[in-house]
């Protein structure tokens, strides 16, 4: 029993080319609580404090014990946690003899304390940081255990080299999950990207040292509606194809690039789950002349499985198959679905925006005007409100009428620039009213997941992705199984 329902739906175009050699998925995971079954996990909880020597000015430091209090504040009872202290070495700062303590009245009182206390010295070694975090998380190792990190800093990762950084995500993948947020200007947006893909965490900017408490204490809500701690995409593929690669699309953009062989399954790590909707996209390869011409191939089964309380991996979503057929006549080009041209798209308009922010950092402000033209354009037409919306704030009109870099953007703004290109979510505006053939205004909702679009003339779901205008399957509508 996971407390959680899931439900997977594939989304492939059934043609391939005859010369083509990708095949490509779209798979939708939506996880509901189950009826009947209160659902308790238990939650370890680590908050790692940057106490580097930047953070003694402008108040930062006091600002950022006052979020980890109010973190504090906000876990439940018998939550399980500790507190680590990092600048280029990691201190234990709660509790004093290691491990994790549960929360309680008095185990509160002395982690805030102990974090008052806390003075700022030293650089900057985040990966040292990770490791105490997972050296801590070692007391609560049981399989069923949510285990998950928030860590926040004002700086790069100067005392350690990527390679350490990368030793140290490699040794805790699938092991706890972590979010990260970049306080004030000089932090790395890639170097938190890094993290939180690998970890399968969510990496945000806090550019006000002030907004960090109550980052904080929205964060620490969430991770307590986490259910399943551990979730896996298995992939059982047919012999004549290969894995390309797994992709998060929805609701933030994420390279899976762990993977791990299970038996007869490709499992990939999907990180932990409280009742909502994602979406990846699966490509797979294959070398053309091996497939038959107009014959149907499954040529995956997709799978979910979940960690249950003994440690063994158990499916937990009815298998749906990925089926494909190679056309006959050479040269005809399929096109690819609505649905995964606009992720595509959305991809596309993600690397701009990443561009950008990357050249403005180097000075390159002809490519940074480039990049920043691109992405505009691609959000247009996309509709995508969230990203154009901080695309526009970073910009102005210039002397030839096209939008530029504004010469005043603060170097926190473009760290945001670059974080948010991973956001392929934008909450609705408003409500968007279409005219019945009465005359009277209707609400129109996606028909897939039933969210409102932010604007009158979408196209697509800004949740799902799905088209407004498509009917929906019926329930566990994917592609039939090939015989």
């Amino acid at each position: 029993m996971t407390g959680l329902s899931f439900d997977v739906d594939v989304d492939a175009p059934a043609d391939l080319a005859h010369d083509g050699t990708r095949a490509d998925a779209l798979v939708t995971v939506r996880a509901r609580p189950v009826d009947g079954q209160a659902s308790r996990t238990q939650t370890a909880v680590v908050l790692i404090m940057d106490k580097s020597l930047s953070m003694a000015g402008h108040g930062k430091l006091d600002e950022a014990k006052r979020a980890l209090c109010a973190a504090v504040d906000a876990l439940r009872d018998g939550t399980l946690v500790g507190i680590v202290a990092g600048h280029h070495e990691a201190e234990v700062v709660f509790p004093a003899t290691g491990g994790l303590a549960t929360v309680d009245a008095g185990a509160r009182q002395e982690a805030k304390s102990r974090i008052i206390g806390q003075l700022a010295e030293g650089g900057t070694a985040i990966g040292r940081w990770l490791a105490c975090a997972d050296r801590l998380f070692a007391a609560a190792a049981s399989p069923g255990v949510v285990r998950h990190a928030v860590l926040y800093t004002d700086g790069k990762d100067e005392h350690e080299t990527p390679e350490q950084l990368g030793s140290v995500l490699e040794s805790c993948a699938d092991r706890f999950v972590c979010d990260a947020r970049g306080l004030g200007d000089d932090w790395n947006y890639a170097e938190l990207l890094r993290i939180t893909q690998a970890l399968h965490g969510n990496a945000e900017a806090v550019v006000t040292a002030s907004d960090l408490a109550g980052d904080f204490t929205r964060t620490m809500r969430h991770a307590q509606r986490i259910v399943v701690p551990r979730v896996y995409l298995g992939l059982r593929l047919n012999s004549r194809f290969r894995l390309g690669f797994v992709r998060q699309t929805r609701p933030v953009e994420s390279e899976l690039t762990a993977r791990r062989q299970h038996g007869d399954e490709i499992h990939v790590p999907l990180g932990a789950w409280p009742p909502e909707t994602r979406q990846y996209q699966v490509s797979l390869r294959y070398d053309p002349d091996a497939l038959t011409v107009e014959e149907d191939l499954r040529a995956a089964s997709i799978t979910l499985h979940c960690e249950q309380s003994d440690g063994t991996r158990a499916p937990c979503s009815e298998p749906r198959a990925m089926v494909v057929r190679r056309r006959g006549t050479p040269g005809f080009d399929i096109p690819p679905s609505a649905d995964l041209t606009r992720v595509e798209n959305e991809h596309e308009l993600g690397m701009a925006m990443r561009a950008c922010a990357d050249a403005h950092q180097k000075g390159l402000r002809e490519r940074a005007d480039r990049e920043l033209r691109i992405a505009i354009r691609l959000a247009e037409e996309l509709r995508d409100t969230a990203r154009l919306r901080l695309l526009r704030s970073v910009s102005v009109d210039g002397p030839d009428g096209l939008p530029q870099m504004r010469r005043d953007v603060s170097r926190g703004q473009v760290q945001r620039l670059g974080l948010d290109s991973t956001r392929t979510v934008a909450p609705p505006v408003d409500a968007v009213h279409l005219p019945t053939a009465d005359g009277h205004d209707a609400v129109r909702r996606c028909p897939r997941c039933g969210t409102t679009p932010s604007t009158r003339s979408a196209r697509f779901c800004e949740a799902c992705g799905h088209s407004l205008d498509a009917r929906v399957d019926a329930p566990g509508g994917g592609p039939a199984d090939a015989s």
